[in-house]
């Protein structure tokens, strides 16, 4: 690292990703301090780390103006909307001595529109399922009933991790065209569509780091979308996850690096937009091998709270490689135990839900236990509510991934407040 080589963070978001990315990014000799816009009720304890509940996420203005009045360095965007919004370019014009770990606005449309990623997949022989793409309902409704088999219909924008249907039939895949491309469930991101065929297998995301020319990876993890045992029910953001999976087995891994990360990066940056920052790909394993589902350009929620705590490697030394294209110098070294995240949720969610109520935690009793706070913040008073939907998080660590998976959950006893829900069979395929 050249010059001034202490790290003034402004970290931007409020999830439980963001509190993950604080906790370990704290732990580094070479971050003086971090400054979290807006934070939740874990960042707010979280060492090195204050609150800025003022500010935007949306407003670069405000951030830019804030991060220089506070001597920032460093910016970590942490959710995929400011990275998408342009938030990289709009640091680069206008404050260029402050570094951003994130890719640039034309690097983010790998997650901010769902038709430009595919074609990208195309173009490069990325091994990905059947598609087409869609602007136009009528043309879309056509495909739907031509087709002979079974589809999944994703909003071509952003939808918050749930613009993604998997009908079952036919009509049920008409119905759902039709809200996302007539009545707008998910607004402007259903201007367009892509359908393309439903893969059998088990899924697994990568959370990966790339300075635009090299991509080292965190171990593999596996989410739980549904909100009910035994993967049912409506989806959510994720209800927990564990790492690593073993069904990316090292064959697999070898598949992924080779055919899809080194393929991903080497092409975006051959066609002027490299990638620098999380590339977070979700893959379907299936009797063919890994195929590839989406790109994410940001650390995954809850992913990042399994694959972190395995992470043995300085968080923050890697991002700024990331920054200087010297990732090729650093090794991304981690654990060899597993881990497990068990998401707390509102009562209600993914529905409506209620926000503002007040809850009790307790520190976890054991090394390797962890509490991620995601929709969580601070009264005046100091009192800890509830302020979205998935709002807490237990993740263990465990020399086995029964281990990490008893004692995740027995982190959430830890956990109190009135109608909270979790899943309790996270991690149920690697243990069947």
């Amino acid at each position: 690292m050249e010059g001034d080589d202490q790290l003034r963070i402004l970290l931007v978001g409020n999830g439980g990703r963001e509190h993950t990315l604080a906790w370990k990014l704290s732990q580094s000799p070479k971050v003086e301090f971090i400054h979290v816009v807006p934070g939740n009720g874990g960042t707010a304890g979280t060492a090195k780390c204050e609150n800025i509940p003022g500010i935007s996420q949306e407003d670069f203005p405000a951030l830019v103006k804030y991060a220089q009045d506070n001597d920032i360095n460093f910016l970590v965007p942490g959710p995929e909307a400011p990275l998408v919004a342009g938030i990289t370019d709009y640091f680069a014009r206008h404050a260029p001595a402050i570094r951003v770990f994130g890719p640039s606005r034309a690097a983010a449309a790998m997650e901010g529109s769902k038709t430009f990623s595919k074609d990208f997949m195309l173009r490069h022989n990325i091994p990905t399922a059947r598609y087409a793409n869609f602007s136009d309902y009528e043309q879309a409704r056509k495909h739907l009933d031509e087709v002979d088999y079974r589809v999944v219909i994703k909003a071509d924008g952003l939808a918050a991790g749930k613009g993604v249907v998997l009908p079952e039939t036919k009509s049920e895949g008409q119905e759902a065209l039709k809200g996302i491309m007539l009545t707008k469930e998910f607004g402007d991101a259903g201007n367009a569509v892509v359908i393309e065929e439903f893969l059998e297998g088990e899924e697994i995301s990568i959370l990966s780091l790339s300075d635009g020319m090299s991509i080292v990876s965190l171990p593999p993890a596996q989410d739980h979308k549904r909100i009910g045992e035994g993967d049912t029910g409506p989806n959510t953001g994720g209800m927990g996850t564990y790492a690593p999976a073993p069904v990316a087995t090292k064959e697999v891994l070898e598949r992924i690096e080779r055919e899809v990360l080194k393929t991903t990066v080497d092409g975006m940056r051959q066609e002027g937009f490299p990638f620098r920052g999380c590339l977070f790909t979700g893959f379907m394993v299936t009797k063919d091998g890994p195929k590839l589902l989406e790109y994410n350009v940001r650390f995954g929620d809850p992913e990042s709270q399994s694959c972190l705590p395995l992470l043995k490697s300085d968080l923050a030394e890697l991002m700024v490689a990331c920054c200087e294209e010297t990732l090729a110098k650093h090794t991304l070294s981690t654990s060899t135990k597993s881990a497990c995240t068990v998401v707390v949720a509102a009562g209600g969610y993914p529905g409506s839900y209620a926000k503002g109520t007040p809850m009790a935690v307790e520190k976890p009793k054991r090394d390797g236990m962890h509490i991620f706070h995601a929709g969580t913040s601070l009264s005046d008073d100091g009192q800890l509510k509830t302020s979205g939907g998935r709002v807490i998080a237990s993740t263990a660590t465990g020399k086995t991934l029964r281990e990490a998976v008893d004692r995740a959950y027995e982190g959430v006893s830890a956990i109190k407040f009135e109608g909270m829900q979790y899943r309790k069979d996270i991690a149920h395929r690697a243990l069947k």
